[in-house]
Parts: structure tokens; C-alpha cells; sequence
């Protein structure tokens, strides 16, 4: 089993994941989440109703929702509706479970503290500092890695004034692959 097709265990129960290299980021089985989150017999009818009730609300949820295949229980290869991390929280946000509970309150804390960074910017420094420390980096290293990142905005915001547009010129500067190239 590669990074790509990894399946990720939730109190023991398995969760289909897929790694998009391109995007650099996960997928996950919606079916899984929410037969974990519900406990339904039939989690393909819930999600069928949660889709409607989504659709009826306005949401654009689904319209993001890819197919992408994954092993089935028979171990066949199947498309399954899939989302990103994002597209998953939100979709948490929608279930109503004693399970989805404590997701709900932390995507809430985490919402709070953004709006708190907004009004006061240092507070996300304080923050970043924090998680390093709990990480085990010690704080010499904590501030080496906060300075080369100042340094590095201070480097592209000089090349925005001097006319590198993003895509190819900023990629040459920056010695990356191109995205987003002719954009």
C-alpha cells in the first residue's frame, strides 16, 4: 500500500484516502467519514439525502466532491465521491452526530482564532511559537526558521516591485518547477 492509496484507521475503523501529487494534498472516502460519524446501516443513502439537503440549503459542497477510485470491500477498484480536507470539515459542519461534535468545536476554535489574528496580528506569531515549542524545536531554531521566512517575504515582495510575475520568472528566481505557467 503506497502514500497514495494509504487507508487511515479513525477509532479503528477504516477511512479511504488518496494522495493527489499534483494538488499535494488528501482525499478521503465520504462514504467512510460518514458511516463512522453516523454509525448508518447505509451510509450511501445518508450521504444520497445529505447531498439533497445540502442542495436545498445552497450549499456548493457537492458540486466539489470528486470521484476517485478506491478499494472497495471486495477489493475491486471503485469510483467513490471523495473530498479534500476542507471539503471534509465542511461536510462535518452538516452531520449531525454525537460524534461530529468535537470536530464542530474545534473547526469553531480554530474559527475564532483567525478572526483573533485578523484583529491583532502578532497573536498568530504568538501561536506559530507556541506549536513550534510543543513540537520539541528549541527556541534557537524556533527563531532561525521565523527570520528565514521574514527574509523570504521581504525577497519575493522585492521581486513583485521589480516586475517577476508568478509562473515562469518567479520560478526561475525561486529555482521551482513553473505553475500555473502563461497565468
Amino acid at each position: 500500500m503506497t502514500k497514495e492509496t494509504a487507508i487511515k484507521l479513525f477509532e479503528s475503523k477504516h477511512v479511504r484516502v488518496f494522495w493527489d501529487d499534483k494538488n499535494e494534498k488528501w482525499f478521503f472516502s465520504v462514504i467512510d467519514i460518514i458511516e463512522i460519524l453516523t454509525e448508518s446501516k447505509n451510509s450511501r443513502r445518508y450521504w444520497s439525502d445529505l447531498k439533497i439537503k445540502l442542495k436545498q440549503e445552497g450549499s456548493q459542497l457537492y458540486e466539489k466532491i470528486v470521484q476517485l477510485k478506491m478499494k472497495a470491500s471486495d477489493g475491486k477498484m471503485r469510483d467513490t465521491d471523495a473530498a479534500d480536507t476542507e471539503q471534509l470539515l465542511r461536510l462535518i459542519q452538516s452531520i449531525p452526530s454525537p460524534k461530529a461534535e468535537p470536530f464542530k468545536l474545534w473547526l469553531a476554535k480554530v474559527g475564532y482564532e483567525r478572526i483573533e489574528e485578523t484583529e491583532d496580528p502578532e497573536i498568530a506569531f504568538d501561536r506559530a511559537m507556541e506549536t513550534y515549542l510543543k513540537k520539541g524545536y528549541s527556541t534557537n531554531w524556533i527563531n532561525q526558521r521565523l527570520k528565514s521566512i521574514e527574509v523570504r517575504k521581504e525577497l519575493t515582495d522585492e521581486w513583485e516591485t521589480r516586475g517577476v510575475k508568478k509562473g515562469q520568472e518567479y520560478a526561475i528566481c525561486n529555482n521551482s518547477p513553473p505553475t500555473n505557467v502563461g497565468h
